[in-house]
């Protein structure tokens, strides 16, 4: 039996500065970077590191507890380095801003108005501070909100950064009473494959597949795709105000429907002995899509990342854990027999090459993640998997409801849709 783990979670923000002063922030994370590269350049010298923090306080035009976070983790990465030899060496030129990191009520405050708001004071020098408005998604703001009123929540460090030249700040909170299971101590494994217009799910325990289910949501396809047109007609009309418009009900209607898939993924879930959710790292995956303009635009726009995040964040309250596998192969390679290879897969239908099963193929992938998920996270054996249920098939409602499960025709290879062996389409 393992130990259980704090809930633990990093909340991101978009800063709405009003108090007229963005260029100071700014100029303290180039302050911050020259803090890091002063530390690592200090120990590549072979100073004693307990020195080197307040030696480079000292020179340093930021609030000291500011400052000795960043040294922290400069520091941090040197013990990296030393500690893995695949580790490369910490630079001491790193050029740009750097995030300017602070302790709760030390370098940075929050507090909540009575319009519902979390305002923000940040203190950038000292006895200088940036003020203004936290804004963000409904689920971080609610975390926080909920951290800054009820004691079992403590607020900790948070990073002042600008990305893309906005002004963020990412605050992490721990609730000191909820925990979420280790990994490790889980008796089903619930691979999920998230794909442009459904997700696939596959539970998985030492006696075998315990069941399996896709859920479609063909709308967010059809609804990104519609607004895209309609402001592309919008914008080479020139108004621009009717286009962040588009934008901005886009944006609500994708994140409506994610939330409500994640909800019903984790309804599903629950209902398994100590299930831990696993996805696939999908971190790099934009990096090598290059399959044309058109399909590009869809691709890296698909909200692969975003439902991942909706599942793991509900997932956590529930005290399930959720792990992440490499993505190679999972598509491609057989669940039955371990073939892998590129034909395998057509489309919505697999069929192996060497041993002729046939399945769903984002079923079959969701197979295949959960099997990485059992050999990277578990202390058990994958179990032998000789045959798989038929494929139960819901598809989300604009309501956010769940149609009832349906079986399109009987199974292949000579067994019925009667729910037991085979699969549907």
């Amino acid at each position: 039996m393992t130990d259980t783990q704090a809930l633990l979670k990093t909340l991101d923000f978009q800063l709405d500065i009003q108090s007229d002063n963005e260029g100071l922030l700014y100029d303290a994370t180039l302050e911050a970077r020259s803090a890091y590269n002063e530390t690592i350049h200090l120990a590549k010298q072979g100073v004693d590191w307990d020195t080197i923090p307040d030696r480079v306080a000292n020179d340093a035009n930021l609030v000291k507890n500011t400052t000795q976070r960043v040294v922290a983790k400069a520091l941090g990465a040197m013990e990296n380095y030393y500690e893995y030899d695949d580790f490369g060496q910490p630079s001491h030129t790193k050029d740009g801003a750097y995030p300017l990191r602070a302790n709760y009520e030390e370098g940075y405050n929050l507090s909540l108005t009575d319009d519902g708001d979390v305002t923000f004071r940040i203190s950038a020098k000292p006895y200088k501070h940036v003020k203004g408005v936290l804004k963000g998604s409904d689920a971080h703001l609610d975390i926080l909100k909920t951290a800054l009123t009820i004691d079992e929540w403590k607020i900790g460090t948070a990073e002042a950064l600008f990305h893309n030249e906005n002004a963020e700040l990412h605050v992490t909170v721990t609730n000191t009473e909820q925990t979420v299971r280790d990994k490790q101590d889980s008796r089903t494994v619930i691979g999920v494959d998230v794909n442009e217009d459904n997700v696939a799910l596959t539970a998985l325990s030492e006696g075998g597949v315990e069941d399996t289910l896709v859920i479609d949501f063909p709308e967010i396809k059809f609804e990104r795709h519609r607004y895209f047109t309609m402001r592309k007609r919008v914008q080479n009309a020139g108004k621009e105000s009717i286009h962040d418009t588009l934008e901005g009900r886009e944006e609500r209607f994708v994140r409506d429907r994610l939330h409500n898939v994640s909800r019903h993924i984790m309804e599903w879930s629950r209902q398994f002995e100590k299930p831990c959710i696993v996805f696939e790292d999908l971190k790099e995956m934009r990096d090598s899509i290059d399959y044309g303009t058109r399909m590009n635009r869809r691709l890296h726009h698909l909200p692969f990342r975003a439902l991942q995040f909706y599942t793991s964040y509900k997932a956590s309250f529930s005290g399930i854990p959720t792990g992440w596998i490499d993505p190679y192969k999972t598509s491609q390679r057989c669940p039955l027999c371990g073939h892998a290879e590129r034909a395998n897969r057509n489309k919505k239908r697999f069929k192996c090459r060497s041993c002729s099963h046939q399945d769903h193929s984002d079923r079959g992938a969701s197979v295949n993640i959960a099997v990485k998920g059992i050999k990277k996270h578990q202390d058990w054996n994958v179990p032998a998997l000789n045959s798989l249920p038929v494929v139960r098939k819901v598809r989300r409602q604009a309501s956010g409801a769940v149609d009832a499960p349906t079986v399109t025709h009987d199974a292949v290879r000579d067994y019925q849709s009667d729910g037991i062996v085979g699969v549907s389409d």
